[in-house]
């Protein structure tokens, strides 16, 4: 007979930070289904779409092409115990992919171990996976503040690789077709090698930033389905304005926060009794994405209510957010999104500033923990808690928890270091 769902330990699994829900979802499996390495893979998931734990050997070098291959491979709803290439090696796995496409990946302990309870695993993955969806559909501001700082990170990385291997390859190419060489079926052999190689690194760059933008055309176009949806039953005349065809593609997190933001603006529109017509605009210079929504009608709008329903995904992203309702005349909501992450801020210094106990805290904080099982692995009190965590805010000149997190996993704080007060 199967054994009762944890249901407290899967709401720790789902309530927690989006950053490490791999690592609470390993943890949770962990007696059930023993494995040696976990990972959930979502394209939704713009930031970071492979969420890695367990042995980085197994899992550090997972490629989307390897997780690609093995979705489609398995049905969704139907698990599976088979063998897959993952960080370039063959190894045991179980898989499953939930309807709405997100798949998981556990590579158990030996290879001949059985795949126990597997269609009590995909229920309880199902909720897992339709989490992640309502966590990265409703733009959360620390599923923007992880996304940004994935994406800064994935970028960097991406453009140093890509210049270093291609300088590489070019080098090659250029001595290899030199006519000072004189086995022409060597160099020809060699010449080939190295250009395949060349076309397999820029299409690796074009995949990992196929799966991290989107274009903006299409963001619209999927946010106008998503307003007449939530206006089916309204009489209001909807006109919708789509950004221009060559604009630049949106980062992930800005796409998913245009979206969401611009839907909480149609719902304070849509408390309106007396809404007749709306306009929703969007447009994009080089620096920002600009989304415009107005009325043209006598009723107010709660701008008071609608800011703080807005205020944090603009803190997250540092937009701008303008409200004008003048009543008798109509209302107007501009956002402006930026692009681009804000100018390189060295992690190194603004972690120095923090004292011993303040990186305890961080530490903590970044592992999804509350303050109350803060305040009992250090031996300190609630308020003393929330009193440090509000200096490494300050000291890291963030807004939120979320953000903070980003920042010392980007930094690489793995550990707390104990200290006295």
């Amino acid at each position: 007979m199967p054994e009762e769902v944890d249901l407290p330990g899967l709401r720790e699994v789902i309530a927690g930070p989006l950053h490490d829900i791999a690592g609470r979802f390993s943890r949770f499996l962990a007696d059930r289904w023993p494995h040696r390495a976990l990972v959930i893979f979502t394209r939704e998931c713009t930031g970071r779409p492979r969420k890695v734990a367990g042995e980085s050997e197994t899992i550090g070098k997972v490629t989307i092409a390897e997780l690609e291959h093995l979705k489609a491979r398995v049905e969704p709803g139907r698990p599976l115990s088979t063998t897959a290439v993952l960080s370039g090696a063959i190894r045991p796995a179980w898989v499953l992919q939930d309807p709405i496409g997100t798949l998981l990946v556990l590579v158990p302990r030996s290879l001949r171990a059985r795949f126990p309870d597997p269609a009590e695993l995909a229920d309880v993955f199902g909720v897992v996976a339709t989490s992640i969806r309502q966590q990265v559909a409703q733009a959360s501001p620390d599923y923007l503040a992880e996304s940004r700082a994935a994406s800064s990170e994935r970028a960097r990385t991406i453009a140093e690789m890509a210049a270093a291997q291609e300088r590489t390859l070019v080098t090659m190419l250029t001595a290899l077709r030199s006519t000072k060489l004189d086995d022409h079926r060597a160099r020809l052999a060699a010449t080939e090698s190295a250009s395949t190689a060349l076309l397999a690194l820029r299409s690796a760059q074009q995949a990992d930033l196929a799966v991290s933008e989107e274009p903006a055309q299409a963001a619209f176009a999927r946010l106008r389905r998503e307003v007449r949806q939530l206006l089916r039953h309204h009489d209001a005349e909807l006109e919708f304005a789509a950004p221009a065809k060559d604009v630049r593609p949106l980062a992930g997190e800005v796409a998913y926060a245009a979206r969401a933001m611009t839907s909480t603006a149609v719902l304070a529109f849509m408390a309106q009794p007396t809404l007749k017509r709306l306009r929703i605009a969007w447009s994009c210079d080089d620096s920002a994405l600009r989304l415009d929504i107005r009325d043209h009608g006598p009723g107010p709008l709660d701008a008071a209510a609608l800011h703080l329903q807005l205020d944090g995904r603009a803190k997250t992203l540092r937009a701008a957010v303008d409200i004008d309702s003048v009543p008798g005349w109509g209302s107007r909501v501009t956002i402006g999104l930026p692009l681009d992450p804000p100018p390189d801020r060295s992690e190194a210094t603004l972690l120095a500033n923090l004292n011993r106990r303040e990186l305890e805290v961080l530490q903590l904080v970044a592992q999804g923990q509350r303050n109350r099982t803060i305040a009992e692995a250090l031996g300190i009190t609630e308020s003393t808690v929330k009193f440090h965590v509000a200096g490494v805010l300050k000291k890291l000149e963030v807004t939120s928890r979320g953000e903070a997190s980003a920042l010392a996993l980007t930094a690489g704080i793995t550990a707390p270091r104990r200290a006295a007060d």
